[in-house]
């Protein structure tokens, strides 16, 4: 009987494809097939070989671009998670008033352009910077800190530009617990301490989790606030592919490069596919 209504069922999983070729042709030629050109340059350039690849990795300074790459996406994912999970709490137990007015202000922030936010940190970490201006007058630093065309500015900007795809996640996630959860806890004599380590942060680890994956994933790519704030002292992936393909002509290196990043990035999505995803749906079917 099963196998009979599947039988039936059949046909019509398949009606609904057609609908779908557009979109999957427009992905093709806007996306598969550039990436396989991309590939294809970057082994076949100057000469068919791995050598673009090689150098990469054996270039000193190559090496240290991607070092730079991959310390800065987790320093700024580690504090985008440190500061997006006490405003996600707090957004989550507030009066809905006071959330929506806190929302919007979240919001604001992402909808304002990129680059005039990258710009406005320039002003600010600047040495005669408004930050500046404010550490000296209270007596914390004797001179000015240099926070301009290194990856501390880049780490500041970052971490602000970042913090709402963290907090998103964070708040839906902690919304769906169950407060009766945490008030048995409390019953049970656990202390805030014990409430916060054993109960709370398991069941928001899913959405921790996926806003930490979505903020690693798009600071290996970021290019204008690196630029801007870093220099080209402290450049990141997406700033030297640029480079390399722009201003050198090295469509080979700089395929390599963009390669290496985009397989990164697909293998840490496929990990939060594979380990992530149920847990998130158990999480909400709780």
């Amino acid at each position: 009987m099963v196998t009979a209504t599947a039988d039936i069922r059949e046909p019509f999983r398949w009606t609904g494809m057609g609908y779908a070729v557009p979109a999957l042709l427009l992905l093709a030629f806007f996306f598969v097939l550039p990436v396989l050109a991309l590939l294809l340059r970057s082994i076949t350039e100057p000469e068919l070989g791995l050598q673009n690849y090689a150098e990469l990795f054996a270039t000193s300074t190559y090496a240290r671009v991607l070092f730079n790459t991959f310390l800065v996406a987790g320093v700024v994912t580690l504090f985008s998670l440190l500061l997006g999970f006490p405003v996600a709490w707090l957004l989550a137990i507030m009066p809905q008033r006071w959330a929506r007015i806190v929302f919007a202000v979240i919001l604001l922030s992402m909808w304002t352009n990129l680059l005039a936010r990258t710009y406005a940190w320039m002003v600010l970490l600047q040495r005669t910077g408004v930050i500046n201006k404010m550490l000296m007058a209270t007596g914390l630093v004797s001179e000015p800190l240099p926070l301009v065309n290194n990856l501390t500015g880049v780490t500041i900007g970052m971490v602000y530009i970042m913090l709402p795809f963290i907090i998103l996640p964070l708040h839906a996630t902690l919304r769906a617990i169950d407060p009766a959860i945490l008030n048995a806890a409390a019953l049970c004599g656990a202390g805030r301490w014990q409430i916060f380590r054993r109960v709370l942060v398991p069941l928001s680890a899913p959405g921790a989790a996926a806003g930490a994956l979505m903020v690693f994933v798009m600071s290996l790519g970021y290019f204008v606030t690196p630029s801007l704030l870093g220099g080209t002292a402290n450049m990141m992936l997406a700033g030297m592919i640029a480079q390399l393909i722009q201003s050198l002509l090295n469509w080979g290196l700089g395929g390599a490069a963009a390669f290496i990043l985009l397989t990164v990035t697909l293998a840490i999505y496929a990990l939060q596919l594979r380990y992530f995803s149920g847990a998130a749906g158990t999480a909400g079917g709780r």
